[in-house]
């Protein structure tokens, strides 16, 4: 069983890894969820939403204009929220 455990573990361990830099102007929701931490898939589609109202970011800040992403969520992601190219 504990063998069983490691297996998983080590299976799962680069799923973890490779999450990082998304351009939340260019990604759909299921990247942008998949990529930044504490963001599902709700908070993902009001990224995808709110870009598409007001057009493409500006500043990673301008992401704590979108419901429910708040200060923790931006500096938990301040590495891997790519705005341009």
């Amino acid at each position: 069983m504990k063998n069983l455990f490691v297996v998983i573990a080590g299976l799962l361990a680069p799923v973890l890894v490779l999450a990082g830099p998304v351009n939340v102007n260019t990604a759909d929701a299921e990247t942008i969820s998949r990529e930044l931490k504490g963001i599902g898939q709700a908070k993902a589609q009001a990224i995808v939403d709110f870009r598409e109202a007001n057009g493409a970011f500006t500043a990673p800040e301008e992401l704590l204009q979108v419901k429910g992403i708040g200060t923790r969520v931006l500096a938990d992601n301040q590495g891997d929220i790519i705005i341009a190219d």
